[in-house]
């Protein structure tokens, strides 16, 4: 099955006319999910081949503008494209730090938005050691006020694992999704999609030798059930299956000068993609350290020590133009990142990709 990511905004700070705010669509086995949503991506979307109503899950790295002003706007562009005569709509789900709830509840409320479909925000219990004590958001700033808006589900929250250092959002027949803590300068996160392993392919040859003609018998042994035949001979899917296929694992990392505990690391292991963020050339590594962010040095420095195939960078300074409008002698150039990241993962076979806006990436499925 197809999986992709396509990247809406690859800026930071704010939204410009060469690059748009953070956000970035995951599209796998039919399911469209949004990990962040700064201001315009609402517009992005719309440039691209992407449809919002499509979106059922939403992840906020955190509560920083950049990553979040477009969500109650494009929470209500899709409910205003949506039919009204449409029955049993599906929840969206949101995940994000503690205070998100009470961020769209007072927002939607406050501008008397009604939606057509119902939401429910599953909220991160953050640690002091995500960000500087000036970062920290008091519990009167991020505690519930009021009651549900008209569509909003009761939403869990979900605390550390401190036995594994990270967050298990869900579960379901396709994906583990898990969370980990990042430091900047308020609390911050990334998300790890770990798709599940998938069955090997089915010794046919095998099957005809023990008499197992095709057909549903084939489902239901490629399925993980045993099989009766005829002559009371249990055939067991072990027997007649290939080696299984490992899921595909992607890593989206928000804005971070650097990970906490051992979490990051076991979960971004061996990820096929792994997305950072490098918000400024290595020359300018204190500057970027002192707001929290990180550059491609250090982007890189994660992506060798988890062992990842692929590393993407984004989340740019404005002062960064895409490749497409760089002019000769500008002095910033966005492709001096690239070989800065490269230069540090010299010999770790570790590809690494510069994300602009509107890039879709394929994450092929991998080989027995």
């Amino acid at each position: 099955m197809t999986m992709d990511m396509t990247f809406l905004g690859t800026g930071s700070a704010y939204p410009s006319p060469h690059r748009g705010a953070s956000a970035l669509v995951l599209r796998a086995e039919g399911e469209c999910w949004l990990f962040d949503c700064g201001e315009g991506t609402q517009t992005q979307l719309m440039k691209s081949q992407l449809r919002a109503g499509r979106i059922t899950k939403v992840f906020i790295s955190h509560l920083h503008g950049d990553h979040l002003f477009g969500l109650p706007g494009l929470l209500c562009t899709v409910s205003l494209n949506t039919n009204p005569e449409q029955q049993n709509l599906n929840c969206v789900d949101i995940y994000g730090p503690r205070g998100l709830r009470h961020f769209l509840r007072v927002t939607l409320g406050l501008t008397g938005s009604q939606l057509l479909f119902p939401y429910a925000v599953h909220e991160l219990e953050t640690t002091t050691e995500q960000s500087p004590e000036e970062g920290q958001l008091s519990l009167e700033m991020t505690a519930e006020c009021g009651p549900l808006h008209p569509q909003e589900q009761p939403g869990r929250t979900i605390s550390l694992d401190v036995s594994s250092d990270c967050y298990f959002l869900f579960e379901d027949k396709k994906f583990v999704v898990k969370a980990c803590r990042l430091f900047h300068r308020i609390p911050s996160f990334g998300f790890c999609i770990q798709e599940h392993d998938r069955p090997g392919r089915l010794k046919t040859e095998l099957l005809k030798e023990l008499g197992v003609k095709p057909g549903p018998l084939y489902g239901r042994l490629k399925a993980g059930e045993s099989v009766t035949l005829e002559n009371g001979r249990v055939v067991l899917p072990s027997e007649v299956l290939e080696e299984a296929i490992p899921g595909r694992k992607v890593c989206i990392l928000g804005d971070c000068s650097s990970v906490l505990g051992d979490g990051p690391l076991k979960l971004c292991k061996g990820a096929d993609v792994l997305v950072h963020e490098a918000t400024l050339g290595d020359e300018h590594r204190e500057k970027a350290v002192d707001h929290g962010h990180s550059t491609p040095t250090m982007a890189a420095t994660m992506a060798r020590a988890c062992c990842v195939q692929r590393l993407v960078l984004y989340h740019f300074s404005q002062r960064y133009k895409p490749c497409s409008m760089q002019k000769e002698g500008d002095e910033d150039n966005v492709s001096e990142l690239k070989r800065q990241a490269e230069d540090a993962l010299q010999d770790s076979g570790v590809e690494v990709t510069l994300a602009e806006d509107f890039l879709t990436l394929q994450i092929p499925l991998k080989r027995q």
